[in-house]
């Protein structure tokens, strides 16, 4: 009789979701330019919430927008 495997495999990886590379705004758009800066303030105060949300609001803009 074969024997099977009742072990756990590897573990997964999972990557931070602050890793996700960040969306790029538009140059010369005032509305980028506006989030950028809300968004490098978060992240120089280390705000996570902050950062996730206006990643999600510079996604919507230029999904919006451009």
């Amino acid at each position: 009789m074969a024997r099977t495997k009742t072990t756990q495999g590897n573990p997964i990886d999972l990557m931070h979701p602050l890793a996700l590379e960040e969306p790029t705004p538009v140059p010369g758009c005032a509305s980028c330019d506006n989030l950028c800066m809300e968004l490098n303030r978060a992240k120089a105060n280390g705000d996570a919430t902050a950062r996730s949300d206006l990643n999600v609001r510079l996604r919507r803009h230029l999904k919006d927008a451009h």
